[in-house]
């Protein structure tokens, strides 16, 4: 699950650097444009996994502690 959101993060960040540095838009261009319904989903899914990762920063490493001890 980790993987996959992080898959998506980074999906999301590649998106926003095309459109920061070249004003294009991919997921909009394979996709039909921001507001058509495949997009949109994109995006959320894109989003959700963002609010997600948010949870990296409260989590424990489980492997950390072990090899600690």
């Amino acid at each position: 699950m980790r993987n996959l959101v992080l898959v998506l993060i980074i999906i999301g960040a590649l998106n926003w650097g095309l459109i920061g540095f070249f004003e294009y838009d991919l997921i909009a261009s394979i996709f039909g444009g921001q507001f058509t319904t495949v997009s949109r989903i994109i995006y959320a899914i894109v989003g959700l996994a963002g609010i997600y990762a948010i949870s990296f920063f409260f989590r424990h490493d489980h492997r950390k502690a072990v090899a600690e001890t």
